[in-house]
């Protein structure tokens, strides 16, 4: 298997951007002070990431063989912009 950079670093990018300040950094933030365990906290935060990620990109790799690449994109551009609707409605 062949590493590709290009990929991994955007992927890195998108990720680390999405995933900064969200719940996730804050709980990891609260259970570190509450505990006052933080090499615990982010063993655990970072082994439970791992595992979505996993659970995402083997779906992902599932859905891709099934669904062409367009059929993808426009559904997940759907859902973004629903759930952006949803928030400015205050729904969500």
């Amino acid at each position: 298997m062949d590493m590709d950079w290009k990929v991994l670093i955007t992927t890195f990018g998108a990720i680390f951007a999405a995933e900064f300040g969200d719940k996730t950094q804050l709980a990891a933030i609260f259970l570190a002070s509450q505990t006052e365990k933080p090499l615990a906290v982010f063993i655990g935060a970072a082994l439970a990431l791992a595992a979505v990620t996993l659970i995402g990109v083997t779906l992902g790799a599932e859905i891709a063989q099934a669904v062409p690449v367009k059929y993808i994109r426009s559904g997940a551009a759907i859902a973004f912009i629903g759930i952006g609707v949803l928030i400015l409605l205050g729904k969500l």
